[in-house]
This record gives structure tokens, sequence and C-alpha cells, in this order.
């Protein structure tokens, strides 16, 4: 018993002493910034996708070499339906870089693709409060809010979404018929 109370005690601070090894992500508030109002000057949603890939190259940018070792290798995982390879990977960023915005949003995808949208939200949560305008991360926190049939708060953050990116495709969520659709519009 003792042997598993000091193993636990090494593995937390081992990963306290881990995280504090990741340096800070870089900052690309401004990049991101020019970025969105870009989009939201676009004449085209095919001009504003163009835009919105940008984003992902800001946001996908780790705070160094391992991060972004473990960052693409979850990625992948995730493009090959590997969600529970992709979620390790995505724990063991978020254990090494707590302040990466991005290890946060990555885990939640691959709740929502699961369909776990519970353990999704704090997630989506904590990357919103880690870079605020990250239109991807409020936009998944409208979908999965939307499968916890959450509706009204879905479609605030939808809202609050398009505020930054008014090409989004989940606009067509809040049309008529839509399941986000604005009370009293449907009679």
């Amino acid at each position: 018993m003792k042997q598993i109370a000091v193993a636990s005690i090494l593995l937390i601070v081992s990963s306290a002493a881990t995280a504090q090894d990741c340096p800070a992500a870089p900052d690309h508030t401004d990049d991101i910034s020019g970025v969105l109002a870009q989009i939201q000057q676009a004449d085209t949603e095919q001009a504003a996708r163009a835009l919105s890939s940008q984003l992902w190259e800001f946001w996908a940018d780790a705070p160094d070499e391992s991060a972004q070792a473990v960052l693409d290798r979850g990625m992948s995982r995730l493009r090959a339906s590997d969600l529970s390879g992709a979620i390790e990977d995505f724990n063991k960023l978020i254990a090494y870089c707590p302040s990466y915005a991005e290890g946060y949003n990555q885990r939640a995808f691959a709740n929502y693709l699961r369909h776990d949208f519970k353990a999704a939200l704090p997630d989506l949560d904590k990357a919103i409060e880690l870079s605020p305008n990250h239109v991807a991360a409020i936009s998944g926190r409208a979908l999965t809010l939307l499968g916890l049939r959450r509706i009204e708060e879905a479609r605030e953050a939808l809202n609050d979404a398009l505020e930054l990116n008014p090409w989004l495709s989940e606009r067509h969520l809040l049309a008529t018929g839509g399941p986000l659709e604005p009370p009293g519009q449907d009679i």
C-alpha cells in the first residue's frame, strides 16, 4: 500500500515538473485578430474558408517540438478514427502544456466524435478561456451544447462564434427549420 502511495506522489510530482518545463505557447493573438478581421470582410464563403485555414496554422503551433510531436500524432490518430489513442496523446499534451489551448480543443473534439459531450464541454471551456477568439472551440462548444440538448446555450455560443466568423458552416443551424432556429420564428 505504501508503494502505491509513493508511486502516486512521484507521478504527481513528475507531472507538475513536466508542466513547468513546457514553454509558453507562441502568442498569435494579433495574427488571429487580423485574420478574423479579414474573414469578417470576406465577400464569399470560399474566400472566408481560405482565410480560416490560416487560423489553424496559428492554433496548431505548439509551444515546443515535443508538444508539437504529441499534437501532430494525436491529430493523425483523430484522422485515422483512433479516438482513444488521440485522447491519450491529448492527455499527455495537456499534462505537459496545461496552458496550451489546442490540447484541450483537440481532446474535446475527440470526445465530441465519441458523443461524450459531457467530457468535451469542460475542455472547450478551458480552450476558450486560454484563447478567447478560438472560433473552432466556440463553434465546437455550440455543437456540444446542442448534443447535450441545451438549445438556448448552444444558440448563444453559435452566435458568439458567428460574430467572429460569419461564414461558419454551422450558421445554417440557426436557419428556419434548423435545430437552433431562434424562438418565435417557427410559426
